[in-house]
């Protein structure tokens, strides 16, 4: 095995021969395409191959550029929000089999999307069948010890509530006007995600506050309860301003833990989980989109995820840090949700987005994707 990075990676390059396996990360993938595409493999594999799901991107058109002579992706999370990434995946994989993008998008991709079109559903279905593999991890892991998911409704206080409620009304105000174009829906998401700060913790929103934030104060109770029954846990958020906030109150409390995010480097990454794993620290803090995938962490039996994000599976992801391989403890998942805010809606569209990849993997024909009044509405009634 060779590791593409460190040291002359030109040379490292020359000196390959055959059975020689490259791991290259998709950031030097991007940076170093010129010379790779010069180097022609008999395999190429992507692993979390979600990675590549915007078809525009640099590491997407990178990836395409590889030389081989096969080309494998794997992911736990083939489809994330819409049927372009599958789109962008398959252009890798084998190009042309479903078109161009927007020959796909005209064909697939609003027909099944917005219409619920079956018809146009179970096509694309037959297309991808015999190019996919799928196994799930009750098939494959049959061993591994129950999961159980639970999720926490924390009551705002009166302060909290009404900081809330004038976020939301302020976001309303903005976008009233607006058509239902892409620029409004960009405007609307941007809304949605104050909103969603804001039921995190005040600060978010408005750093100079002196509201609590109810969410985090439930958060450190249920910490102290694992922490005495002597149970190691996980906690992730999406927003690495929500971990700040955290870090904060475990400084204070002389809590040790273990930490990373998006900023991490390779090394301190890896120095935190193998410190993890040998016990220093009852808590790992870690962002979302930065640790949900790569990490054995079965220290852990339990994971707490801080506030929701729109898709399930990428929650599932993160959660399976712990409930993989080599765990042997019942693993336990709390999901934080703060009651009467858009974190409750939020969870209420979970099953329409395991729909979104059940629909071409497990034979499910419907469908949804949000539309920018869909947007408005959920903005009014979070």
């Amino acid at each position: 095995m060779v590791r593409y990075g460190e040291g002359d990676r030109a040379a490292t390059l020359a000196g390959l021969g055959a059975y020689d396996l490259l791991i290259v990360s998709y950031g030097l993938l991007a940076q170093d395409i010129d010379a790779l595409a010069k180097v022609h493999f008999s395999t190429a594999v992507l692993d979390e191959a979600q990675a590549i799901k915007n078809a525009t991107t640099q590491r997407a058109k990178a990836a395409r550029r590889i030389s081989a002579a096969c080309r494998v992706v794997t992911t736990g999370t083939p489809v994330e929000n819409h049927l372009g990434e599958i789109w962008s995946q398959m252009h890798f994989l084998n190009p042309g089999l479903l078109g161009g993008a927007k020959q796909f998008e005209e064909r697939f991709g609003r027909p099944v999307q917005r219409d619920g079109d079956k018809e146009a559903a179970a096509q694309l279905r037959r297309l991808l069948r015999p190019f996919i593999l799928r196994r799930t991890k009750s098939q494959v892991l049959e061993e591994l010890p129950p999961k159980t998911e639970i999720v926490l409704r924390v009551t705002p206080s009166g302060k909290e509530l009404a900081f809330y409620e004038a976020v939301r009304q302020r976001a309303l105000a903005r976008v009233a006007d607006g058509k239902a174009d892409a620029k409004q829906r960009m405007r609307l998401l941007g809304e949605l995600m104050r909103l969603r700060r804001a039921a995190c913790h005040p600060r978010l929103v408005d750093p100079k506050t002196t509201i609590e934030s109810a969410k985090l104060e439930g958060l450190l109770e249920l910490i102290r309860e694992l922490r005495e029954a002597g149970h190691k846990a996980l906690v992730f958020s999406q927003f690495v301003g929500h971990l700040t906030l955290v870090r904060e109150r475990l400084d204070a409390a002389n809590v040790v833990y273990q930490y990373l995010d998006g900023r991490t480097p390779t090394k301190k990454r890896e120095a935190a989980v193998a410190a993890f794993q040998r016990g220093e620290g009852d808590l790992f803090l870690i962002s979302l989109r930065a640790g949900g995938l790569g990490l054995n962490l079965t220290a852990a039996d339990y994971v707490i995820h801080l506030d929701p994000w729109w898709n399930p599976a990428v929650e599932d992801q993160a959660s399976d840090r712990a409930h993989r391989i080599g765990q042997r403890r019942p693993v336990t998942i709390y999901k934080l949700v703060m009651a009467g805010t858009i974190e409750e809606r939020i969870l209420e569209m979970h099953g329409d987005k395991r729909e979104l990849a059940a629909q071409l993997l497990a034979g499910s024909e419907t469908s949804t994707t949000l539309s920018v009044e869909q947007l408005r509405e959920l903005l009014q009634s979070a």
